[in-house]
């Protein structure tokens, strides 16, 4: 569970690809460093099929979107929130035009439950070889709160 500003490293998720945390608690509030669908351990992102240049030939994009919304959940849950408590989400595809109707669906029985606020944009890349990433905002209960 996430302490008071204490950074958060998610035994689930996947290693970031830099030097931050997966999440930080500030009061009540827990903030999600970008979260891509690799899986962890590895370097393998679920429905891609890279040239030996390591370039994109083929992916799919709903493979990405179930994978990405299990990392999120993974870090919601072991930071001590849930899915539940998701209250803004910003969502970055690389290819808005292809693969936007897709997420848009998938998003939609995801979030059925919980609607937090919303914002998409597209990005020219992220920095792996994936075409989503969820940067995330979450409440969280306070210790001895229920």
């Amino acid at each position: 569970m996430a302490t008071e500003n204490e950074p958060l490293h998610s035994a689930n998720a996947p290693e970031p690809v830099g030097l931050y945390p997966h999440a930080r608690r500030v009061g009540n509030l827990l903030f999600l460093s970008g979260v891509g669908p690799r899986e962890r351990g590895t370097k393998t992102i679920p429905g891609v099929e890279l040239d030996s240049q390591g370039q994109i030939l083929s992916y799919d994009i709903a493979a990405q979107c179930h994978s990405v919304f299990r990392n999120v959940r993974h870090i919601l849950e072991d930071a001590g929130s849930g899915w539940q408590n998701l209250v803004d989400v910003t969502v970055f595809l690389t290819n808005m035009k292809d693969d936007f109707a897709t997420y848009n669906r998938l998003y939609a029985e995801y979030f059925k439950d919980n609607q937090p606020c919303r914002t998409t944009v597209e990005v020219n890349r992220l920095p792996t070889p994936i075409a989503i990433e969820l940067k995330c905002i979450a409440t969280i209960d306070a210790p001895g709160q229920v």
